[in-house]
């Protein structure tokens, strides 16, 4: 009961302790750790109430009892309609052909079109991501113009764009018959919110490629996630590779160089902004990995997730007063309004393109598409933002993409000696 008072009168201590810019934070409503709070009960509104109205109908054993019109509705968000499938892949996509010799320059198309795809749908992501976040809009001669502040709303476009993409999508195409407690979806779409909020905050505070490598670094708290949530076991080559990606970041986070600007200087807000995305994140793809042992298609997945964000965002943004603000100042820069909805259209399509080259080509090549995403979005942020790296950083750059690129290798070779193994034997299970 005294930690809430307490650290909410810690709040002027740690801003002091750090130097911000005036743009940064033109009052207390702008530090982030209050925003993160006042965004978190927002949520609390919506999931407690929630909570409660679950743990009523479980109690009065309304699978059993309950009739009327809202039965089949409730019976859907609270209990399902399936037992869990034992196998995972059985909720999946058909699986994917193997390509014939008859069908190489067709299988040479679709990987091309699928890395062209990502390749542009999350560097122009990216690029639009440090735009809307560091830079001003509306700036003249005389006016120094204005930044755009809330990320929840950024959150909010993204998340309502991904629910009418996948909407769309699910009543297009036909998908296996949905068994999941509908509830279930809002465990990962809270933490893919929070996620998301700390990587858009943390812009404010860090350069994108500080950003991006903390990313990259992410399959080491999943590691620990996996073992946590769903008791997973490692290979050595795992730990390894885990290993030197802590030690290429380190470097690339503890090399300095001369000429570095406000913008571009790691903050203490910075990293713990980092660590919060990391944490949310690796905690949202063990859950979804859990939830998948019910049958669904990826796509389902993405509309269930996405109901739940839209739910707890436009909640938040309407208990706060924030979504009119956010709306006018849509209105007031035209330039922002297209910036945004670029950045939520990027953000669908991207998700699309993952599905559908996983679906294709198997989860390796994916991985190898979005590591060399990375490295091509570090380079392009410092060629637009000017963002200075030294020799040290290059080298834990290089070290970070090597065990990256590793670890994709030694997965492929795990797969191809677990389908030589004999009936019964069964490989570790791995990330």
């Amino acid at each position: 009961r005294f930690f809430i008072p307490l650290l909410l009168a810690s709040l002027p201590m740690m801003a002091a302790g750090e130097e911000i810019a005036p743009a940064l934070q033109d009052s207390w409503g702008d530090f982030w750790l209050f925003r993160f709070f006042v965004n978190a009960a927002g949520y609390a509104s919506i999931v407690v109430p929630g909570f409660l109205l679950i743990q009523y109908f479980k109690r009065r054993n309304y699978l059993e009892t309950g009739r009327g019109i809202c039965f089949p509705v409730i019976k859907s968000c609270v209990f399902g309609s399936e037992v869990k499938s034992v196998h995972q892949d059985d909720g999946s996509l058909p699986p994917r052909a193997e390509p014939t010799e008859s069908s190489t320059a067709r299988q040479i198309f679709k990987l091309l079109l699928c890395a062209l795809g990502l390749q542009f749908s999350y560097l122009t992501w990216g690029v639009l991501q440090e735009r809307v976040m560091t830079r001003t809009y509306g700036a003249t001669e005389t006016d120094p113009g204005e930044k755009f502040k809330d990320s929840q709303f950024l959150v909010f476009m993204n998340r309502i764009l991904a629910f009418t993409v996948a909407g769309l999508y699910c009543a297009l195409r036909k998908q296996p018959r949905h068994g999941a407690p509908m509830y279930k979806y809002s465990f990962a779409s809270l933490s893919n919110i929070l996620s998301s909020w700390c990587q858009y905050e943390a812009l404010k505070y860090i350069s994108f490629p500080t950003q991006v490598l903390a990313k990259a670094s992410k399959v080491i708290p999943v590691m620990m996630m996996g073992k946590l949530v769903s008791r997973k076991s490692y290979e050595y080559w795992e730990y390894l590779t885990a290993a030197l990606i802590s030690v290429g970041v380190s470097m690339f986070l503890l090399s300095s160089a001369p000429n570095r600007t406000v913008s571009t200087v790691t903050t203490f807000s910075g990293i713990v902004l980092l660590a919060g995305y990391i944490i949310f994140d690796s905690f949202t793809s063990n859950w979804q990995d859990a939830l998948f042992t019910y049958k669904m298609s990826p796509v389902q997945m993405m509309f269930g997730v996405n109901v739940f964000s839209c739910l707890f965002t436009v909640g938040s943004l309407l208990e706060q007063g924030a979504l009119l603000e956010s709306l006018r100042f849509m209105a007031r820069h035209s330039e922002f309004t297209a910036h945004a909805v670029l950045l939520s259209v990027c953000s669908a399509c991207g998700q699309l393109f993952i599905f559908y080259t996983i679906n294709q080509f198997g989860a390796a090549v994916f991985t190898i598409i979005m590591t060399l995403r990375q490295a091509f979005a570090i380079l392009l942020s410092c060629l637009i933002y000017g963002h200075t790296v030294t020799v040290v950083g290059g080298l834990g750059i290089a070290v970070v993409f090597m065990a990256l690129f590793l670890r994709v290798y030694a997965r492929s070779r795990m797969k191809k000696r677990s389908k030589k193994l004999p009936p019964g034997e069964t490989p570790v299970q791995k990330v």
